[in-house]
């Protein structure tokens, strides 16, 4: 099969296209034909071995994907595609189901085939989308939600989405519409409109005006694309209110330490312990209209360096997908 790989870390042309050996269901797993996956920051970063990101977090993410070269030669996450075959135990998913999911750290949807454990996060695709549709949303999905449900959202909080057009921000504001919470949307400008459409009610273009001096006041500030700061939020939230973080060592040692003193609390969530429940609860919100898929750009297999410059460039609004089929 052919698959997009890298054998070193480093800017976007080391990734190249190459065939590979098919991968093979084993006990429990799930084969899928990929007809799209994305390109997202989890790919980004990996493959530049998060050098961005600061020396500290480099050396953590070597430590996961490989400290000399990455383990897994190919990335993706997210993927949307059909059942080719099942392994031995599985009863939930059958040959010629489509489906939809996200294979977090263990990658491998920038390819023809890949192999997912059926228990993980995995379902049949909404019937009211594309494959392409369906697989620009479980990891923005999966990560707003594992932030947000811990606030208790509900009719009438205010949450306010920093970075609201990217992948996690445009999750975050329809599951906050979704519990009713009166929502405030960071972005650019051109934007507006979009963000107004998925439940915004108020729209700051952060390049003319600081939310923190505009002297209101949210019971949650979620920043969907880690450029934020707690220090400087910190005014800007009610007793009692939230800082949700998706990026940066800081946030992780502030988590337990703002549990034990003070009001205002700082959380950095990693994951969901319920994967399953969480692809079932998106499908419901996605064919009941109220989830909907936002793609900048579709990038066919033999662009993903072209892409993944793209997402690197941090401009994308919403996900870009790779075409696999």
């Amino acid at each position: 099969m052919k698959a997009v790989v890298y054998d070193r870390y480093g800017p976007p042309d080391v990734l190249h296209i190459e065939d590979v050996p098919k991968p093979e269901p084993k006990e429990g797993e799930v084969l899928v034909r990929v007809r799209a996956s994305t390109v997202n920051r989890l790919d980004v970063h990996t493959r530049e071995a998060n050098v961005s990101n600061g020396r500290a977090i480099s050396v953590v993410s070597r430590l996961i994907s490989g400290v000399r070269a990455p383990r897994r030669r190919i990335l993706g996450s997210e993927f949307a595609g059909e059942v080719e075959a099942v392994g031995a135990g599985v009863g939930e998913f059958k040959p010629g189901d489509e489906v939809f999911g996200l294979t977090g750290l263990r990658y491998g949807a920038h390819a023809e085939y890949v192999a997912v454990r059926a228990r993980s996060r995995i379902a049949l695709k909404p019937a009211n989308m594309s494959f392409e549709e369906a697989a620009a949303v479980p990891d923005g999905f999966t990560n707003a939600l594992g932030c947000l449900r811990q606030t208790h959202l509900a009719p009438g909080r205010t949450v306010l989405v920093y970075g609201a057009s990217g992948s996690i921000g445009v999750a975050g504001v329809q599951l906050a519409r979704h519990h009713g919470a009166d929502i405030t949307a960071v972005l650019t400008e051109k934007n507006f409109e979009l963000l107004r459409s998925l439940g915004a009610r108020e729209v700051i273009d952060y390049t003319r005006q600081d939310f923190t001096t505009n002297g209101k006041r949210y019971d949650v500030i979620f920043d969907a694309v880690g450029k934020h700061s707690f220090a400087r939020a910190k005014g800007s939230l009610n007793p009692g209110g939230w800082y949700l973080a998706t990026d940066g060592m800081r946030n992780l040692l502030l988590t337990p330490w703002t549990r034990l003193f003070g009001d205002k609390k700082v959380s950095f969530t990693v994951g969901s312990p319920h994967p399953k429940q969480d692809m079932a609860f998106l499908k419901r919100l996605i064919e009941s209209g109220e989830y909907r898929a936002v793609i900048d750009r579709r990038y066919p297999m033999d662009e993903v360096v072209e892409a993944t410059a793209y997402v690197e460039s941090q401009q994308k609004v919403g996900n870009v997908v790779l075409q696999i089929a």
